[in-house]
This record gives structure tokens, C-alpha cells and sequence, in this order.
């Protein structure tokens, strides 16, 4: 049964089927053809998918980054960024990366940030005669970090999936966030420097005062959301209805660029987004099922540890391994159905769970980026008005650079559990389980 899931699934990604259709199809197959009578555990088991708590953060998180795009925080951001890096040669992406940064604190995803960032950078980029396709390639890989700096949805699906605190995982993402957003922004600064890009980038932007004022309650908004997190005051679930709410009330009382007539296209793309999520995660969960029942985690656990012999030896293979599947499936499916196989492996090896999530959520954030299925590319495209085969040349060196920023975070687990462990002492860390 097991290899017929799998050859379906495969056989409609190779058909370009939808992600959700082809977990889920290929799922409900495979009880149509081997167990028809218990067909009436698929609706069972996706509705149990999807009924978590934690859960709801992502709708919600992505109606923030939403509000904040069309209310002006976004711009704001822009804006702020620029006064603190924009007057370097090559300032303008700099700022991309660091608005991204900043953005990321508050919306966990990454194609809100490429649409939210992008619909003002792109174009900037392009008029100060930066190539289009370069300003995608940057755009996307910028836009990585939402999924990377906490608040992060994958990280909310990692934690539910593995049973692992949500608020150990996020602020075990500050540290790799931080670690590719500083050097993505060497590395394009070093680049223009090299191209001789960029040498008007300081051109009217504002002061840093004036700039900070302007910003002032766009960048109080993650300091609300994650204080609140680690303050004790709320759950990150909690968060991303504060961040709503948040978002709401800057846009339509304080900056009042978000008009009542705005606010329900923004919930019907909200809708939308949250909604082919949740069905990706529902079909996954049947699928995950399955598999689970079958006894595939155990064979896979019992393959990967009589093969791979040592723990670093068993990271490289799972990077190798989830760099390639990032490419052809969408990230909250791969993690909702590989984590609870790859987890209890890597706790046999040694590996601490929050620092293994951290290593996948990363890995997978890759695949936002690479052809043929990222999902930050087809964004950044839109955005641009460009072809996707376009930015694959300016694209490969981003790739490289986030590359070695992965390989620095599985072999040093100081830069995922550094914080952490400041935060949440090995001799008091809470009982393991969603927050």
C-alpha cells in the first residue's frame, strides 16, 4: 500500500497535479483499492489534520501581513531600512534584505512578505537600474526570512507535527535568521560593489529620525508581538490575533491609508491563502496517516540509522535529502509528513528537536527559492511582470550563499540553541508539546 502512495504522489506531481490533489488522491487510492470499506476515515482523518489549536495562528498571521501591506506598514518599513543602509553602494538591496527582517517579525510568511515588500522594492530596484531579473532573484530569496525569524507558520506546523514548543522553535529562529539575513546583505553589497550597481541608492531617502518617526508604530508591532510571546502575556497563537488586530488599528486609525472598502479584498485574499493551506495540511494529515499505519516512519528510522552511522553524517543526508524534496513539494506538506518520521531518528542520533526544526525549516525555506515548484518565485515574478526561466541565472548565487549559511547552522547548534537555552535553561525547559 505504502508504494502506491508514494507512486501516485509522485506520478501527479510529474503531471503537474496541484500538491493538495496529488497527497490527497493519491491517499484515498490507496484505501479505495486495498481497505475500501474503512473510506469513511478520510474525512475522519483530514478534519483531525487540521483541528489543532495552534493551528488557527496561520490564517491570522496571514491576514496581518496582508493589513499591513495595503495600511502602509510595509512601505513605512521600506522607508526605515533605507535610512539605516540605504546610503552605501548597493543600499537598495540591503534594504530589501533588511525590511524582509523586519517584516518577517511580524506576518511568519513568505509569500506575504515578497508581495508585501516586492509591490515597493521591485519597482525601486528597476528605477534605479538595477536588472529586473535580479530584483526578483533578490526579492524571493529575501522573503525567505518570514518563514525563518519568528513568528513562522512552518515552525507552527514543525511544532505540532514533532510535538516540540512553538516558543522554544521560534526563538531558536532568531539566530539563523540573523546569520542569512547579515550575510545576504554582505554578500550584495560585495556584489554591486563588484557589478558597479547601486551608487545612487541614497538618493531621497530620508533621515533616520525622520524615517523612524514615520515607522515608529509599524516597528512597535513585533516588538508587541514577540514581547508579548516570551513575556508570558499570550501564545503565539494568541499572537497572530493581537497582530491582527494590531494591524487594523494602525492602518485605519493612526496611518488611515486602510479604508473600510479595503478591508474585505484583503480578507477574501486572506481567505484564499489560508484556505489552500489548510487543505494541503488536511490531505497531508490522511496521507501522514497512511504512511504512519503502514509502518514507514519505523522502517525509515530503522533504514537511516543502520546506514548512516554518525549524527553528522545523518544531518548531511537529511539536508541532501529535504533540499531536494523542497523543490517539488510545498513546505507545510513536506514538514507535516516528514517530521514525525525524521524526528524520533534525530533524537536517536542526539540531535535536540528544536535544533533539528530549525535545520528543516531552513532547508525547506530553500525550496521557496529553487525551481521547479518555489512559491517565492512565482511571487516575485508576478510582481516583477517577468518569466520565471529569467531569474534562474541571478538566482543561483543566492542560492549558494543561503546554502552555506545552512551548512554553518546544522554543524554549530550555538546559533539555533544559543538563545534558547539562555531563554529556557536546560534545567527548566518546559515539557515538550505545542504552546
Amino acid at each position: 500500500m505504502s508504494l502506491t502512495l508514494l507512486v501516485t504522489m509522485m506520478l501527479g506531481f510529474a503531471l503537474s497535479i496541484s500538491i493538495a490533489v496529488s497527497i490527497g488522491g493519491s491517499a484515498m487510492l490507496g484505501i479505495a483499492v486495498f481497505d475500501p470499506e474503512r473510506l469513511v476515515l478520510a474525512p475522519k482523518e483530514m478534519f483531525t489534520a487540521i483541528d489543532k489549536f495552534p493551528l488557527a495562528a496561520i490564517p491570522f498571521f496571514i491576514l496581518a501581513g496582508n493589513l499591513m501591506e495595503t495600511g502602509g506598514i510595509s512601505r513605512r518599513l521600506v522607508d526605515f531600512a533605507k535610512s539605516l543602509v540605504g546610503g552605501v553602494q548597493g543600499g537598495l538591496p540591503m534594504s530589501c534584505v533588511l525590511t524582509c527582517m523586519i517584516f518577517a517579525a511580524v506576518s511568519g510568511s513568505s509569500v506575504a512578505t515578497t508581495f508585501a515588500i516586492g509591490s515597493v522594492l521591485i519597482p525601486a530596484l528597476i528605477k534605479h537600474g538595477y536588472p529586473t531579473p535580479y530584483a526578483a532573484a533578490l526579492q524571493a530569496t529575501s522573503a525567505e526570512l518570514g518563514v525563518i525569524i519568528p513568528p513562522s507558520i512552518p515552525m507552527i506546523l514543525f511544532g505540532v507535527s514533532a510535538e516540540v514548543s512553538i516558543g522554544e522553535l521560534f526563538i531558536a529562529g532568531f539566530g539563523p535568521g540573523l546569520l542569512i539575513g547579515g550575510v545576504l546583505m554582505l554578500f550584495v553589497h560585495l556584489y554591486c560593489r563588484y557589478k558597479g550597481w547601486g551608487q545612487h541608492d541614497g538618493d531621497g531617502r530620508l533621515s533616520v529620525g525622520t524615517a523612524s518617526r514615520n515607522a515608529a508604530w509599524a516597528l512597535l508591532m513585533p516588538v508587541i508581538i514577540l514581547g508579548g510571546i516570551y513575556g508570558g502575556i499570550f501564545t503565539p497563537t494568541e499572537a497572530s490575533v493581537v497582530a491582527v488586530a494590531y494591524a487594523l488599528i494602525v492602518g485605519l486609525v493612526i496611518h488611515r491609508e486602510l479604508t473600510l472598502q479595503d478591508v474585505l479584498p484583503v480578507l477574501r485574499k486572506s481567505v484564499i491563502s489560508s484556505a489552500v493551506i489548510m487543505f494541503i495540511i488536511a490531505n497531508a494529515g490522511l496521507f501522514a496517516f497512511l504512511i504512519t499505519r503502514a509502518g514507514v516512519p519505523e522502517a525509515i528510522g530503522e533504514w537511516l540509522v543502520s546506514v548512516l552511522q554518525s549524527p553528522l553524517w545523518f544531518l548531511l543526508g537529511v539536508n541532501a535529502a529535504l533540499f531536494v524534496i523542497g523543490m517539488f513539494i510545498e513546505t507545510s506538506a513536506a514538514i507535516i509528513v516528514l517530521a514525525p518520521i525524521l524526528v524520533p531518528v534525530a533524537r536517536h542520533f542526539g540531535v535536540d528537536p528544536v535544533h533539528f526544526g530549525t535545520i528543516m525549516v531552513v532547508n525547506l525555506a530553500l525550496g521557496m527559492i529553487t525551481p521547479p515548484f518555489g512559491v517565492n518565485l512565482f511571487a516575485a515574478c508576478t510582481v516583477a511582470k517577468i518569466s520565471l526561466d529569467r531569474i534562474v541565472r541571478h538566482l543561483l548565487p543566492f542560492v549558494l550563499v543561503v546554502l552555506g549559511c545552512l551548512m554553518l547552522i546544522t554543524y554549530i547548534p550555538g546559533i539555533s540553541l544559543g538563545l534558547r537555552d539562555l531563554v529556557f535553561p536546560p534545567a527548566v525547559v518546559a515539557p515538550i508539546g505545542p504552546q
